[in-house]
């Protein structure tokens, strides 16, 4: 049924405004706004739909994971930028720029404006 529909996600912020600025200018992203609506233009053809919602609620996950060639990079880039990595301590243990090293992919999570979680993590060659 479903088949060759293209499919899309979406999650809420509290302020699209916020969000578009993140987004756009510090995350660096193609995005459109139509209808109080934004719209962030991914890689590969993708779109994500980011609605406001006033009783937001940030998700407890990981919302948008963004593949890197280098974490050490991005994460110096965005911490420039004024991005915050979430620290974390026990089984996920992060080091002093927030990144995980324990095993299965280098990544570093940062929250948006609205609070969801998001990541960056280095792709294997």
């Amino acid at each position: 049924m479903f088949k060759n529909t293209k499919a899309f996600s979406g999650f809420s912020v509290n302020d699209i405004q916020k969000a578009k600025e993140f987004y756009g200018e510090t995350l660096g992203l193609e995005v459109s706004e139509t209808h109080g609506l934004l719209n962030l233009h991914l890689a590969g053809g993708t779109t994500v739909l980011v609605y406001p919602k006033p009783n937001h609620t940030p998700a407890t996950f990981t919302i948008l994971n963004f593949p890197v060639d280098n974490i050490e990079e991005a994460v110096d880039q965005l911490t420039k930028r004024g991005v915050r990595f979430e620290r974390y301590e026990g089984d996920l243990k992060t080091d002093a720029k927030g990144i995980f090293r324990g095993g299965g992919p280098l990544i570093a999570r940062f929250k948006d404006p609205a609070g969801n979680v998001l990541s960056v993590l280095e792709e294997s060659a």
